[in-house]
């Protein structure tokens, strides 16, 4: 029967490099204690038992250990949402009551709306706050004299 665990725990090694959850990884550790086990007993059962609470047991205690030292990001910023919070500048009137505006950010064109209705006139450097659909919510970006009144 040891052949079965160890044959168990490479499936789950080779699945856990496919995956990034560090969740089968344990599971494969169980495996390798079911083996040897299964070098102490002929019971399919022991080790089963050995499986599952080891496997459990490393799951419960030392998942949120690994997670503190690998740091997944809950959210990945792309496409669109990459830009909000970039600076960039107007290149045509926002107008939010016509609908009018466009701004220019690290090169792209992208049509604009002000986050308060106000209009933003050309050559405005305005920050990017949020995506509304297809447009970008911008704010104007204080000068640097307004800021040290």
């Amino acid at each position: 029967m040891w052949i079965f665990w160890l044959i168990a725990a490479g499936v789950f090694f080779v699945v856990e490099m496919a995956t990034i959850g560090f969740l089968v990884f344990w599971l494969g550790i169980g495996a390798l204690l079911a083996m040897v086990t299964s070098f102490i007993t002929d019971s399919i059962i022991v080790q089963l038992v050995v499986f599952l609470i080891t496997s459990t047991l490393l799951i419960i205690f030392t998942r949120p250990l690994v997670n503190k030292f690998i740091k997944i990001p809950k959210e990945i910023k792309t496409n669109a949402y990459s830009i909000i919070g970039k600076k960039g500048i107007v290149i045509s009137p926002i107008n939010n009551i016509e609908g009018s505006g466009q701004i220019k950010i690290d090169g792209d064109v992208w049509s604009a709306k002000s986050e308060n209705d106000e209009g933003i006139p050309n050559d405005t450097e305005i920050e990017i706050v949020q995506i509304d659909g297809v447009k970008a919510v911008v704010k104007v970006v204080k000068a640097k004299a307004e800021q040290n009144l």
